[in-house]
């Protein structure tokens, strides 16, 4: 297969960005009317070539401040820029705003244009070249080729696009075995196809019949169709300008900023911890600043929280104590910091992700950084260990050591998620991990013994082991504090050690316990060592209270009377009757109690009477079984509980 490569034009407005993007592919990128008949780029324009054996996809992009936000529906998904500056007007200030978004994206390739090479002699040129090099200085372009260009004549095409494929060859390639994510960034209807969405696959693959979730929102769609540049595929892969026909989803229902993506890979969110790296000439950024931010094609109002320095450039101070209060109430022009991002609306994030910041009014860029976690704990942010765990989280999205930094961000977020866990299936938007390197890191993590996973998810060992030695004490103060009971019922306990826990981890910690013969889970759980202890008198008691309600069968006596006649204090009685429910040897009917011997006989007799097809009614059922209607409308309408009678009209029917 071709070789895709992602490229977009920067520069400032009428510089030449379309007109290059034409000569080299012969298609106008300019596709809506209004930026025909005015000569500038409004929205996104896209067009193609295979140039040296590889297939170029051009994202022009606007260069008018006005339509900024719509470039940066498009640079965030290129694999390389082409910075376009004209010769005769040199470096402008679109230039440098469309040049700090790259730098801010951390574009890590390409090279300079310098347009309409034919209106400038050869002082402009060296001069453009000259700020062109100042421009860019300690930049991803430091060293880049700077080709002059003339669309009008021709002169300099053919060089440029052999720089271009040698650039294009060097590009890196995408995640194809990521989960799919493809931000939309064009949205419309085609006769005889219905909804189409444009943008770039971003990660991962998208086949035809593939089932997909439109993000935030959830909803479902199915790939009718497949195209990529203009042709009809089975699929689309990662670095890719793809147009994927929906079914299932009208136009109206999607806009550009939301994602189409592998189900249950993105859970949409309104917080994010990142870094962020302030532009030099940008004013100093204060505590919970209004901005919008800029991810994919996405553009939502949000507020900046300050966490703390990373590395210094914050004002901050710190006290003693992981729990110290962390003063950070502005970032200095060129600093980097820790922040909390907290959006107006949810967006599609991963950890890794790029964004951009530009400010609530007047709107320019002012800042960008990398997501460090897009599901973040609600806890405080502006202490020392907030600094301390996003230091943790903190990476090179370009490392070597990706593994290693994502194994680290895993263990940091099981330890805060304590007994909620991870699920497993959450990994691949929180800890940036493609889909089939989710398991391998979570068996690394078991096979260290930093992790436990339980059904499908995952927790820190320590917090594992934490609960199990809960576990055994809660049942220790249980038994002490009610020597009689057989134990806590296992929900009971659930809810008072783990409410907010996976019930998988509950489980296994009670199946590990009992395995190693702590404690006996059944309905109640109970530590294995534990035995009924009951008085002289409580024994008594229990004999005397059980034999009352065998022997009296359907017409049992009150339980103050048993007391009574018994010479049982109310308050041994009533113990002794806790634990005899609890043991079912006496079972409550509409707070009548009978002894479960006398149910029992019962329905076994009842249930003799279906060979007769008789029926049953109120005054049968008294007289049969001699008790008044005190005792027989309860007990009839126990056996129609047990599925033992049908209630059908003033009668009963044995089942």
């Amino acid at each position: 297969m071709t070789r895709s490569v992602i490229v977009g034009t920067a520069g400032h407005i009428d510089h030449g960005k379309s007109a290059l993007v034409r000569a080299l592919t012969g298609t106008d990128p300019d596709r809506l009317k209004e930026e025909q008949a005015r000569g500038i780029t409004i929205d996104l324009g896209f067009a193609h070539q295979t140039i040296g054996g590889i297939n170029f996809a051009f994202v022009d992009v606007p260069g008018h401040e006005r339509f900024v936000k719509n470039m940066l529906a498009g640079v965030g998904g290129i694999d390389l820029v082409v910075l376009v500056v004209a010769a005769d007007e040199s470096v402008m200030p679109q230039t440098r705003e469309h040049f700090d978004i790259c730098r801010l994206l951390h574009v890590r390739a390409g090279l300079i244009a310098l347009t309409k090479s034919d209106l400038a002699d050869a002082d402009m040129l060296e001069l453009a070249r000259l700020e062109v090099r100042e421009l860019v200085a300690g930049s991803f372009l430091d060293g880049a080729p700077i080709v002059p260009v003339s669309v009008r004549t021709g002169d300099g095409l053919d060089a440029f696009r052999a720089t271009l494929a040698d650039i294009g060859r060097a590009a890196a390639a995408r995640a194809a075995d990521g989960a799919a994510r493809l931000p939309i960034d064009r949205v419309f209807s085609m006769k005889g196809f219905g909804t189409v969405v444009t943008g770039t696959l971003v990660s991962g693959r998208i086949a035809v019949d593939d089932e997909l979730a439109i993000e935030p929102g959830g909803r479902r769609a199915k790939v009718r169709g497949v195209q990529v540049h203009g042709e009809k595929r089975r699929e689309a892969i990662a670095g890719e300008r793809s147009a994927v026909n929906l079914a299932g989803a009208e136009v109206d229902e999607i806009s550009r900023g939301e994602a189409i993506v592998t189900p249950g890979a993105f859970e949409p969110t309104r917080l994010a911890d990142a870094t962020l790296d302030l532009l030099p000439h940008a004013k100093p950024l204060k505590h919970g600043s209004r901005v919008r931010f800029h991810q994919g094609t996405a553009e939502i109002l949000g507020r900046v929280a300050l966490v703390g320095p990373h590395g210094g450039g914050v004002a901050a101070s710190a006290g003693n104590g992981s729990s110290s209060r962390v003063e950070a109430p502005i970032v200095q022009p060129g600093a980097r910091a820790f922040v909390r991002l907290r959006l107006e609306a949810p967006a599609v994030l991963a950890r890794g992700d790029r964004y951009i910041l530009r400010a609530y009014s007047p709107p320019t860029t002012i800042a960008g950084g990398l997501i460090l976690d897009p599901k973040p704990p609600r806890t405080a942010i502006r202490t020392a260990a907030a600094i301390e765990r996003l230091s943790r989280l903190d990476f090179d999205p370009v490392s070597a050591d990706r593994a290693a930094a994502d194994a680290r961000a895993i263990a940091a977020m099981l330890e805060e998620a304590g007994v909620a866990g991870i699920p497993i299936a959450s990994i691949t938007s929180r800890a940036g991990v493609a889909p089939p390197s989710a398991a391998p890191r979570v068996d690394a993590l078991v096979a260290a013994g930093e992790a436990i996973r339980a059904g499908d998810t995952i927790v820190a060992s320590g917090v594992f082991v934490r609960l199990k030695e809960a576990i055994v004490a809660a049942l220790g103060d249980h038994h002490r504090a009610e020597p009689m009971s057989e134990g806590v019922p296992r929900e009971a306990l659930r809810e008072q050690l783990f409410a907010h826990g996976a019930p998988a981890v509950f489980d296994l910690a009670l199946a590990e316990l009992a395995a190693s013969r702590t404690v006996a889970a059944r309905d109640r759980v109970a530590l294995a060592t534990h035995r009924l202890a009951l008085t002289p008198e409580e024994e008594r008691a229990r004999a005397a209270i059980e034999r009352a309600y065998r022997d009296s069968g359907l017409k049992p006596p009150d339980a103050g009377a048993i007391a009574a006649t018994a010479g049982i204090p109310p308050a041994v009685a009533d113990r002794i009757l806790k634990l005899l429910q609890r043991q079912k040897v006496l079972v409550k009917v509409d707070g009548l109690l009978f002894h479960e011997e006398a149910l029992s006989r019962l329905k076994a007799d009842v249930s003799a009477l279906k060979s007769a097809a008789a029926r049953i009614d109120v005054a049968t059922f008294k007289e049969r079984f001699g008790v008044t209607r005190k005792f027989a409308i309860p007990l009839l309408e126990y056996l129609d509980r047990e599925r033992v009678t049908r209630r059908m009209g003033e009668t009963r029917v044995v089942l």
